[in-house]
């Protein structure tokens, strides 16, 4: 009787795929693993078929989604989207949350491939592209989404942040302000990073450098958004507005803006990136920038489709990356009751 890869796989303890990968030497399997599993198909004198290990037959109608929180009101939108999408398209969702842990991202993206998704869509750490860029070399269908590593070979769905910080910060600027506060994200982060440089240039098309005194930047939680906001409000008296461009942070934000007597607008102006629906609820409702998260779903589950079905579905590119396809949504601000011009004085 001959000795088959499930055999192989019962012998060694491990699953199939995972004994299909081990065998061909893919990189998403531990050294140990693979040594393990090599003696195991030795012993029982099996060979594996290369050429039709090589045939991926993609009939798990399964997809992965990993990402960094739910506290995030975009992450949780895009979520709700690829469920949503995946359904009706037959496909079953595994949701990954790695709270911006890159190994437990690693375990997950192992975990995804030993159960042979057909796809996954990441809001990564951009510590793990290797493994991603892996992934989609052996023909498991890879999409970034939001945050992505220059190096990424996968096709990447950004939002137009800088656009957004621009047209946020050019808003108080036209009202008048000066000392305008920047709370913002990690510089490692597409969204940190970007969402500052709107922000500076914004400031440098009216002939002001940035004084770092009034900028924040750090993790994407609301004890960093609260201590920021602090600091800015103990070294800036005079600032009369803030752009809050790291959103998780708002949640310590806008708290502590209470809590120090703040009104706004009449002392501070304010302007927050992505929206929720607590923002249109608070007194003042809230300026935001409205990054389109609904649209970056839509348009990462089409990408995905695309590359699990071989299909053309709609999907126009804006601009090309260094190593793979990136595509933008555009930022749009919506303006409401937060924002004032400066007080006289």
């Amino acid at each position: 009787m001959a000795i088959t890869l499930k055999d192989v796989a019962a012998a060694a303890g491990v699953s199939r795929s995972t004994a299909s990968r081990a065998l061909s030497g893919s990189p998403l399997i531990a050294p140990e693993t693979r040594v393990a599993v090599q003696e195991v198909a030795d012993r029982m004198g099996y060979r594996l078929n290369r050429a039709a290990s090589a045939l991926r037959s993609r009939q798990s109608h399964v997809v992965g989604l990993v990402l960094n929180n739910l506290i995030n009101a975009s992450f949780h939108t895009i979520a709700e989207v690829v469920q949503r999408r995946a359904a009706a398209e037959g496909y079953q969702v595994m949701l990954c949350i790695t709270d911006a842990d890159p190994q437990r991202e690693e375990s997950f993206l192992r975990t995804l491939a030993a159960h042979g998704v057909d796809g996954l869509i990441m809001i990564g750490t951009g510590r793990n592209t290797a493994m991603a860029n892996a992934l989609l070399a052996e023909g498991i269908a890879v999409v970034n989404v939001i945050r992505a590593a220059a190096e990424s070979a996968a096709p990447s769905v950004l939002a137009s942040d800088r656009e957004g910080a621009h047209a946020a910060t050019s808003h108080l600027l036209d009202l008048g302000h000066e000392r305008i506060g920047f709370l913002g994200g990690l510089r490692s982060a597409n969204s940190g990073l970007e969402r500052f440089a709107g922000y500076e240039q914004a400031l440098r098309e009216r002939g002001t450098q940035v004084d770092e005194s009034l900028v924040e930047r750090g993790p994407f939680d609301s004890a960093f958004g609260a201590e920021a906001t602090e600091r800015l409000l103990r070294r800036n008296p005079d600032m009369t507005a803030l752009f809050a461009a790291n959103h998780e942070a708002v949640f310590g934000m806008l708290p502590t803006l209470v809590g120090a007597g703040i009104v706004i607008p009449d002392q501070l102006s304010l302007i927050c990136y992505e929206d929720i629906p607590w923002l249109r609820w608070w007194q003042p409702p809230i300026t935001v920038v409205d990054n389109g998260a609904g649209e970056l779903g839509d348009l990462a589950m089409n990408l995905l489709l695309q590359q699990i079905e071989r299909t053309d579905r709609p999907a126009a590119p804006v601009r090309t990356g260094r190593a793979g396809r990136t595509y933008r949504v555009g930022a749009q601000l919506v303006l409401r009751s937060s924002c004032a011009k400066p007080p006289a004085g």
